[in-house]
C-alpha cells in the first residue's frame, strides 16, 4: 500500500529576522517620506503652484519642491521594500535594490567628485545663492529657507558680505522702495537676549553714513564664510552623519538582497519537493 505524504513549505531559510528588520526600518523611513511629501504639497497648495507651474522657472531653488520630490522617491522605494519584505516578493526586493543601490553609488560620486572639484563647488553654491537673493521676495518659502540660515543658523548676511543684498530689486540702493539700500531683518543682530527684532532694523544699513557702526547692527560676513566656518567646527558631527546614513543604506542593501535569496533559494526547494512527488 502506497501512502502519499504531504510535504509541507519549509520556512527555515527564510529569516524572519532579517525580514522583519528589512521591514520595521521601511515602514520608519516610508512614514517619514510619506511626511515629506505632504508637507511639499501642502506649501505647493498654499502658494496656489498647482496653477501657476511656470514660476517654478524664475525661482533658483523652490524648498517645497525639493521636499516634494524627496518625499516621492523615498515614499516610492520604502514602500517597495515594506511590501517586497512582508509578501516575500522577489520582484519588488529587486527593485528595491537597484534604486536603493543607484542612490547610494551616485551619493558616493557626487561626495568624491565635490571633493575633487571643491572650488568649482563652491563657486556653483556662490552662484545659486546669489540667484535665491535675487528672488527673496518671490517665494515665501525661499524668504523663509535664507531667513532662518541668516537668523537662526549661521549668524551671517548675503553670500559673501551684506553687500550681496544690492542684487536684490528692493534692497538696491536705486530702488525706489522703502527697503532700498537696506537689508532683510534677518541680518539683524539680536540684541539684549531678545528673540526678535525690528523688522526696519536693516534699513539704509549699506549707506556709506553706517560704515563706524553697522557691526553693531547687523551681521556683515557673509554666509559661504561662515559656512565654511561651522562646517570645519562641525566637521566629526557632519562626517558621523554621513556615515550613519551610508551605513544604513549598505544594510538595507544586504537586508534585501539577502531575503530575496533566501526566498528564491525556498522556491527552489518546494519545486524540487513538488517534482519529486
Amino acid at each position: 500500500m502506497v501512502v502519499s505524504r504531504k510535504i509541507r513549505k519549509d520556512k527555515t531559510e527564510v529569516s524572519c529576522v532579517i525580514k522583519y528588520l528589512m521591514f520595521g526600518f521601511n515602514v520608519l523611513f516610508w512614514l517619514v517620506g510619506a511626511v515629506c511629501l505632504a508637507i511639499g504639497l501642502w506649501a505647493w497648495a498654499e502658494k496656489d503652484m498647482f496653477n501657476n507651474i511656470g514660476k517654478l522657472t524664475k525661482i533658483s531653488f523652490d524648498p517645497a519642491l525639493f521636499f516634494i520630490i524627496t518625499g516621492a522617491v523615498i515614499f516610492i522605494i520604502c514602500f517597495a521594500g515594506c511590501i517586497g519584505a512582508l509578501r516575500e516578493n522577489t520582484g519588488l526586493l529587486l527593485f528595491y535594490c537597484l534604486l536603493v543601490g543607484l542612490i547610494f553609488a551616485g551619493q558616493l560620486i557626487v561626495g568624491v567628485l565635490a571633493f575633487i572639484y571643491k572650488d568649482w563647488v563652491k563657486d556653483q553654491i556662490q552662484t545659486q545663492v546669489k540667484n535665491m537673493i535675487v528672488n527673496y521676495r518671490e517665494d515665501v518659502d525661499l524668504q523663509n529657507l535664507i531667513d532662518w540660515v541668516q537668523e537662526d543658523w549661521l549668524f551671517c548676511c548675503g553670500v559673501d558680505s551684506y553687500k550681496d543684498w544690492e542684487l536684490n530689486m528692493y534692497f538696491n540702493c536705486s530702488s525706489p522702495g522703502i527697503e532700498t539700500c537696506g537689508v532683510p531683518s534677518s541680518c539683524c543682530i539680536k540684541k539684549d537676549g531678545k528673540s526678535f527684532v525690528n523688522t526696519q532694523c536693516g534699513h539704509d544699513m549699506m549707506l556709506k553714513k553706517h560704515d563706524f557702526d553697522r557691526t553693531t547692527y547687523i551681521y556683515t560676513t557673509g554666509c559661504i564664510p561662515e559656512g565654511q566656518k561651522w562646517l570645519q567646527s562641525n566637521l566629526i558631527v557632519v562626517a558621523s552623519v554621513a556615515v550613519g546614513i551610508a551605513v544604513v543604506q549598505i544594510l538595507l542593501l544586504c537586508f534585501a538582497h539577502n531575503l530575496r535569496s533566501d526566498i528564491k533559494a525556498q522556491l527552489a526547494k518546494w519545486r524540487y519537493n513538488r517534482g519529486a512527488l
